[in-house]
Order: structure tokens, then sequence, then C-alpha cells
């Protein structure tokens, strides 16, 4: 089984997949972690990773592309669970070419579903309590970063949305919900 994770920053989408990785024996594409993994594994893509990334430069759909193509070769185990991927149309529409070539489906698009209000309270909530606790906090864990990361994600991954939808694959669930909560709504979805 295949499935996308989808929702804004902050709304639970890694600690959900981390809860399917260990439930079904799925296997997490997060795009960070694996260009992370790329940029130090000597090989050819992992090179061209790490010359992008010392430039500075983002990481083309072409380059993410490839690295999702290495890992759909490899063990599938319990399917693959595409994190911060796709973020963008022409990415969904890249994905669901390679899935093809790989004889791969895509079976189920989740959106979490949260209200920004409560989330922006969330985010910034739980960076203080980080704070002071003397634990590390991200930089930019506050209400001005927090809601442009929040518009960055409606201007280019909302969109993605509406096109899931169309094609019938799209499921809601609340993404505000205790972690179990959301997990057993997640599981309804994938059960069915």
């Amino acid at each position: 089984m295949n499935i996308i994770l989808l929702g804004p920053p902050g709304a639970g989408k890694g600690t959900q997949a981390q809860k399917l990785v260990d439930a079904r024996n799925m296997i997490q594409l997060s795009t960070g972690d694996m260009l992370r993994e790329a940029k130090d594994s000597g090989t050819e893509m992992g090179k061209i990773v790490a010359d992008v990334m010392a430039r500075g430069d983002l990481v083309t759909d072409e380059i993410v592309i490839g690295l999702i193509r290495e890992k759909l070769q490899g063990d599938k185990q319990g399917g693959f669970i595409f994190d911060g991927f796709p973020r963008t149309l022409a990415q969904a529409d890249a994905l669901a070419d390679l899935l093809q070539e790989q004889g791969e489906s895509l079976d189920a698009v989740i959106e979490m579903r949260v209200d920004d209000d409560t989330l922006v309270k969330r985010i910034v909530g739980r960076a203080e309590e980080a704070r002071a606790a003397g634990k590390p906090v991200r930089a930019d864990d506050n209400e001005e970063s927090v809601k442009h990361r929040l518009m960055e994600y409606y201007k280019k991954t909302a969109p993605l949305i509406g096109y899931y939808y169309a094609k019938d694959q799209l499921q809601s669930v609340d993404g505000l919900g205790a972690i179990d909560e959301v997990s057993g709504a997640i599981a309804g979805v994938l059960d069915k």
C-alpha cells in the first residue's frame, strides 16, 4: 500500500508516518531524509545532491524523483508513505508517472485537516514549553514564521487537495485530535 500524507507544517505528518511504520511495516519516504542520506552515500546521485546542496541551490524535481525511483526498486515491505512529497502539481504528475512506470499504485492520499489558528497556537505553545524546559527549539517556531510557512504551504501544496479530490483519491481526517485519535482515523481510511 502506497500513501501520501498531506497537511500543513506542524499538522503531525511525521508523527503519524512513524506510527504507520511501526504498525504496518511501511517505509517513510521523507524528502529531507532521502536528500541527507543520498548526500552521504557516495553514489552518483549522492554526488549530484551533495553538489547542489553545497551550492545552496534547491534540489530539482528530477533529482527527488530519481531518489524515489531508487527506493521503489528496493525492498517494499508494507508499502511507502510519501511525506513532504509531492509539494506541487508538477511533482504530483511526476510521481504518478513514476509509480505507473514501476508497476505501483497510489492507494490513498490522506489530508490531515487542521484549523490554522489552533495550529499556530499549538506550534508556538510547544516551542515556548520546550524553551522553558531548556530543550532545543526551531528558530522559526514563532507566530510570524509559522504563519509564513502556512502561507507557503497554501500557495504551493494546497492545490494538491483539489488534484487528488478530482482523482477520487483524497480522504480527510481531523489532524488536531489526540495522536491516537488521528492514528485511528488514518487506520480507518487504510482499512476500507
